[in-house]
């Protein structure tokens, strides 16, 4: 049976072993990260915690919709078995009927077809050789990059928050337009988390880029990239991504890039030996 369940409701220790013990666990549904990011969210629920499907909510103008919630590229259905097209459309109709929208993303391992679906794209590495054998996937470029010296860089892997937060708001003009996900990111980055981390890349002193990426028990998921121009002419965020890449070489994470459905963006990630995964972006609206 599957139970719809108000935040307040939900068995915590449950639902985060639900997570965790999925073959699909992504760290955007852990509840410590949800409660950072999103503005309420509830869960539908497979008999005890069998399966976990988290649901963001808002709600405006006096209506009630399910949305897609900032620094948040996949939730959907978690379990440690595998899910049939069956589970998910069970899923999906026990949404409940008060929400007029539901924009949501489901995650790679949550196959199936809808009028309602569209692919998305995504890229990852696994890094499960040593950078040896990963960089030989390098294309020509990176591989000529990586032979360079960065000596004149220093990453700081401890990186301050205030200072990433402020080459952030520098270098992204527009963030006034978007003050809920730059409040969420604050929330996110304040935590302090040890499955958050922030690396600040300096040159004399001065911060020129940075990265925010989180890690699960399988996942290094690379969510919040930031350079200046000069940096971006320097290719700091390929020095960044390969100094990743040596740190995590010959372990069972995944390097999840988050993207993208952008030509450039892609060839980006594609360059450095980095696969196709798709995932499912679900978008029904109900007249009311």
């Amino acid at each position: 049976m599957i139970e719809y369940i108000a935040h307040k409701n939900l068995d915590i220790a449950k639902y985060d072993t639900c997570i965790e013990q999925s073959i699909n666990a992504r760290i955007y549904a852990d509840s410590w990260y949800l409660d950072c990011v999103a503005d309420n969210w509830d869960a539908l629920v497979l008999n005890d915690y069998e399966a976990v499907m988290p649901l963001p909510r808002r709600r405006k103008y006096g209506l009630n919709y399910i949305y897609q919630i900032p620094w948040v590229q996949q939730l959907g259905i978690f379990s440690k078995d595998n899910m049939d097209e069956r589970l998910i459309y069970n899923f999906i109709d026990h949404i409940p009927k008060k929400y007029v929208l539901v924009d949501y993303n489901f995650n790679s391992k949550n196959n199936f077809s809808s009028k309602y679906v569209v692919k998305r794209i995504n890229y990852v590495l696994n890094l499960d050789k040593s950078f040896e054998e990963i960089s030989q996937n390098y294309n020509k470029n990176k591989k000529r990059i990586i032979r360079r010296e960065f000596s004149d860089y220093i990453i700081d892997k401890n990186g301050s928050v205030e200072d990433f937060l402020d080459l952030y708001i520098n270098q992204n003009v527009n963030y006034k337009t978007h003050r809920d996900s730059y409040e969420k990111l604050q929330k996110l980055l304040n935590i302090k988390h040890s499955s958050v981390h922030i690396w600040n890349v300096y040159k004399s002193e001065e911060l020129l880029a940075g990265l925010v990426w989180l890690n699960d028990k399988n996942r290094i998921t690379y969510l919040l990239p930031i350079a200046t121009d000069l940096a971006k002419k320097d290719n700091i965020p390929t020095f960044i991504i390969n100094e990743l890449i040596k740190e995590y070489q010959n372990t069972n994470y995944i390097l999840d890039f988050e993207g993208s459905m952008e030509e450039g963006v892609a060839n980006f990630y594609r360059s450095f030996g980095a696969v196709k995964e798709e995932y499912y972006s679900y978008t029904k609206k109900v007249l009311v």
